[in-house]
């Protein structure tokens, strides 16, 4: 039996307790069984239950995070001899040619299953007598899991706390398409009035419903018809008002140093508009909320990268193509690929990060060349010590051109090196040199850069081109980036994926490895566009396949993935 399986049981087994409780019926609701006091007395438990369930989805870069960045054109992972072949899971995910039978089927199941334990988890909230913030919380967490449902499946199943739906004999009632964008729009419509406006960054609030409404209504038509995604006049209106609405409240503004953002003591960020909480108080007592944070860190280093767990500091994973490190070069500027270069873009990384580049030589950003085990000691650009792969070569990452379309670099030189690295979230070291196992970091989920930019691309679909600009200049004055002069597009006017002066390209610049790559690709028509270790493909799977047990046991549930079963 499956541990969510499991964990399902385990809870409608619990909901039946309490709802037989006192009482002979088998079948009452949560809410009937429960006296006022009593049913408020469990909003808390249910919601800090719901609020965990985000972060097991998110924080591990193996679930949404690889289902969205390895899906794309900014990450690949190659087969090192007996590391990353993973039943061909990341090359079928790359080059979009996974099927049930295949590697992927593991990572979609996790998906299907923690999304809608999510959304499970936060109905059973709205089946007690919580306060009207509380229940504004949980319909925010149960939108994001639709949101995501209906993103990475095309539908989503949803039972409500009373009615029909409510009975667990019966299958629950499934929305796809614009009805299901509907009841989400619904749902966080209620959430802007009803949370609290006082709420912080690390629970629901009013932002972060707007924040969600937008990439609703982004992606509506790309929900409808995703080979061919279309974008309302209204929906762009009301994107545009609610950006606005976010970009007047004066407590959040941009972070002039892009990294900061992702470092252990990340939780006070004025950029950040909702994130996972954490916290060192949790970590000094062997527990964390979101178990999984130095994933982050742990499947893009390579094994020897910290000198005090070598070689057991990294995993050496996730990497990224040297192509899009060089669209980072705008108006007709190429980057060389050398450290050097990383002063072009704060995005880029490569500085000095206080108490991680003095602790482990790490210098937070996409990792090029030359690794260094105590590098810019003092700030300065003192070389300390170079280091080695396992091979006793020394540690030097490629750009990737040496990889072969199978993505296997199992026989070459660069089979431990082979990849520009991904460190965005930075390692924390307080505990020492023992590990770096139990970060404080919080996952930042939304942030005021991509209002930003969600602003600035409805302003372009409703021909504002000129705003638009503007807005994404005024980031990238933030990212001490060089303002775009030449002519600015929503998207590459070539076959290039990777050129750099349009819309998409900034939003991969912005964002990369956090979890959007694919979805922007799909509403930017360009998915099935070939790209550095993938050809064009035919277009039927811009969805994941549901699991078939759980297609077996809801007959609601469609089998077929735009029109084509595989």
């Amino acid at each position: 039996m499956k541990i969510y399986n499991v964990i399902k049981t385990l809870t409608f087994a619990l909901a039946g307790t309490l709802a037989i409780s006192g009482c002979t019926k088998l079948h009452e609701t949560l809410t009937s069984a429960l006296t006022v006091p009593e049913s408020a007395e469990f909003s808390p438990l249910f919601l800090a239950q719901a609020y965990t369930d985000i972060g097991l989805v998110w924080d591990d870069p193996s679930n949404v995070s690889q289902a969205e960045e390895v899906t794309g054109d900014d990450v690949f992972l190659p087969v090192r001899g007996g590391d990353w072949s993973d039943g061909g899971e990341h090359i079928a995910l790359h080059q979009h040619t996974w099927v049930r039978q295949d590697g992927t089927t593991a990572l979609f199941e996790t998906l299907w299953e923690g999304l809608n334990k999510m959304s499970y988890d936060a109905t059973s909230v709205l089946g007690t007598n919580g306060t009207a913030d509380q229940l504004a919380q949980a319909r925010f967490i149960r939108a994001l899991a639709c949101y995501q449902l209906l993103d990475f499946f095309g539908q989503f199943p949803l039972r409500q706390p009373t009615g029909p739906s409510s009975n667990l004999l019966t299958a629950p009632p499934v929305y796809s398409g614009d009805s299901a964008v509907q009841f989400i729009e619904a749902e966080l419509d209620t959430c802007i009035m009803n949370l609290n406006p006082s709420n912080g960054t690390s629970i629901a609030n009013q932002d972060a419903a707007r924040t969600l409404l937008m990439k609703v209504l982004l992606n509506r038509g790309a929900f409808d018809t995703r080979a061919t995604p279309t974008f309302a006049a209204a929906d762009m209106q009301e994107v545009l008002t609610l950006g606005n609405t976010v970009l007047n409240n004066s407590s959040h503004y941009l972070d002039t140093n892009y990294f900061n953002m992702f470092i252990p003591s990340n939780s006070s960020d004025p950029e950040t508009i909702f994130s996972l909480a954490n916290t060192v108080l949790n970590k000094t007592n062997g527990t964390t909320n979101y178990t999984n944070m130095q994933n982050r860190w742990f499947a893009t280093g390579h094994y020897n990268q910290y000198d005090a767990l070598a070689p057991n500091s990294g995993w050496n994973g996730f990497s990224i193509p040297g192509e899009f490190y060089n669209s980072f070069g705008v108006n007709g500027n190429t980057l060389t690929q050398t450290p050097v270069d990383t002063s072009y873009d704060l995005r880029l990384g490569g500085r000095y990060m206080p108490n991680v580049t003095s602790a482990s030589g790490i210098r937070p950003g996409i990792e090029i060349g030359q690794q260094y085990s105590e590098a810019f000691i003092t700030g300065s650009t003192t070389i300390h010590v170079q280091d080695s792969d396992r091979l006793h070569h020394l540690l030097i990452y490629t750009n990737g051109e040496e990889v072969p379309p199978t993505i296997d670099v199992t026989g070459l030189a660069s089979v431990e090196t082979a990849g520009f690295r991904a460190m965005k979230y930075s390692p924390d070291f307080s505990q020492g040199k023992t590990s770096y196992a139990n970060p404080g970091n919080y996952y930042i989920m939304f942030r005021l850069a991509d209002v930003m930019l969600m602003v600035a691309e409805a302003e372009m679909r409703t021909g504002d081109n000129t705003d638009a600009l503007t807005l994404v200049n005024k980031l990238r004055t933030a990212r001490k980036a060089p303002q775009i002069t030449s002519p600015f597009t929503l998207q590459p006017v070539s076959a290039n994926i990777y050129e750099a002066n349009n819309l998409l390209s900034e939003r991969a610049r912005e964002f990369w490895w956090e979890g959007q790559r694919r979805t922007d690709l799909i509403r930017f028509g360009l998915f099935t566009e070939a790209w550095r270790l993938k050809s064009a493909d035919n277009g039927i799977r811009y969805t994941f396949p549901i699991p078939l047990d759980d297609l077996s046991t809801n007959p609601n549930l469609q089998a077929n993935i735009q029109g084509t079963t595989y």
